[in-house]
Parts: C-alpha cells; structure tokens; sequence
C-alpha cells in the first residue's frame, strides 16, 4: 500500500495549490491513503472549521496538527467533533482532541493508525515526553492494526532523528514536520520505518518559510514585535509517498515529493 503525506500547508498559498494538485498525485502515486498537516493552514496560523473541510475537499483523509493547531477559537469544537483531525498527543489530559487515528485505507483492507505527537526541544510549551507517550499509544494501537504513521511535529533535528530510532521497527513511519524546509535524508531504516526529518512547506516559496519576506527582516533587523502575514507569489507543494507492507506494517520505500506551482 501507498501512503502519501503532504508538507504543512500554509495560507491560503498552500491550500490553493494543494486543491490543484492533490487529485493528480493521489492518481500518480494509487496513494491508499492521504495524510496533511495542517496546523499552518487558516491564515498561517492555526486551523479554523472551514479551513478544515476546505483540507478534506481537497483530498486530505487525515489532518495532523501541531503547536499551532489552537490558534482560533473554533478549532476546540472542531477538535474534538471531527475523528479525522488529530493533535499533539502529549498535551495535557483534557486538551480539545485526540492524539490518534485509525482510518480506512482506499482500496486496502487494513486499516492506517496515524499519530501526532510535538516535540520540546527549543519549544515553549511546557508537555509531556512524547518518546514514552508515543511508545505506548504504539502499542495500543499495534493491536489494532500494523500500519502506523507519526508525524513529530518538532523544532530540533536531533530530537526527531532519535524518535526515529527509538520507533523503528515499531511503526511504518516517522515523518518530521514544523521546520517548513525539506530535508534529504529520507531512508528506511534496518527495522522497516520510514524515516524523513522534515517534509517541507506547501505554500509560498518566495517568502521565509512562509511569511512575508520583509516581515521577517524587519524582526531580524530590529527585533520588535510584528504581525506575520502569509507570503504572496508562486506556490509549491512537499511531501512523502511511502510504500508500505500491509500485513507486516514495514515500509519498503520513501520518496520526497516537490511540486512547483
């Protein structure tokens, strides 16, 4: 089976070329299952009710969040109606949503598990150890199906890459988002998880990792205070197709995506 996971979407950019896109890839790649992150997409910050349905239109059959994800009001509602959506798992007992999913596959009789968890290197929220979190939400979850796919959404490389050798063998993939700049060091590793630091930014490219180029500079410059604004321009599209195993949960291939506008 093939699994294809989409690069934070960011703005209305992002969701654009997302739409336009999507439908070819997925026919491209017989993807049996589509995941998005989508914790950048309404307005480049956070996700809204409607932004979420846009992302489900689209061709999302899961949306995954991050540290973001919390950012509008309505996303607490939205959190915990819709079981397509997931965030962080490692917020505290009580935060609106779920950390987990376990979705049918198009064209496939097993079911995918898909998992969110946030990372705490060089992040400000104060939450839980996702590695213990994550292990035993993996092992729950194994009972259930074989095919596992989490995206650590996280600040620092070093934390993602030991996630993914502390997971190998345990889940089909570890999938690195939040950073917004692709990575090249997707592989496989010995146990059968497939394994990539950062999937990239669906969204604008001429901006910095997103955002308004002069924006940014005038923080960098003098360090004051400033609205961020989502980039103008053309767009791409990053992500992942992983080939994975259905019976056994192991990938046998990753393959980074970009896509221009």
């Amino acid at each position: 089976m093939r699994i294809l996971f989409v690069g934070d979407v960011h703005g209305k950019p992002g969701r654009r070329i997302l739409k336009e896109r999507l439908p070819r890839l997925r026919s491209r790649f017989e993807a049996n299952l589509v995941i998005v992150n989508g914790e950048n997409a309404a307005g480049g910050a956070g996700i809204s009710a409607d932004v979420a349905q846009e992302l489900l239109a689209s061709g999302a059959d899961v949306i995954t969040g991050g540290n973001h994800t919390w950012h509008h009001r309505d996303a607490f509602e939205l959190l915990d109606a819709e079981t397509r959506i997931v965030r962080p798992l490692n917020y505290p007992a009580g935060t609106p949503g779920r950390g987990s999913a376990v979705v049918a596959a198009a064209r496939n009789t097993t079911r995918v598990a898909v998992l969110n968890a946030q990372g705490r290197v060089f992040m400000p929220v104060p939450i839980d150890d996702p590695f213990r979190i994550l292990r035993a939400e993996v092992d729950r979850l194994r009972e259930q199906t074989p095919v596992i796919v989490v995206d650590m959404h996280a600040e620092a490389t070093s934390e993602k890459v030991a996630l993914g050798w502390y997971l190998d063998g345990k889940v089909s993939a570890v999938i690195g988002t939040h950073t917004h700049v692709q990575t090249a060091d997707e592989r496989v590793l010995p146990e059968g998880t497939a394994y990539i630091t950062d999937l990239g930014l669906t969204g604008p490219t001429d901006g910095v990792i997103g955002v308004d180029r002069e924006q940014i500079l005038q923080r960098f410059l003098f360090q004051m205070p400033i609205r961020f604004e989502t980039a103008k321009g053309p767009a791409a599209l990053h992500g992942v197709v992983i080939a994975v195993d259905p019976e056994s949960g192991r990938a046998t291939s990753i393959r980074r995506l970009q896509v221009p506008a």
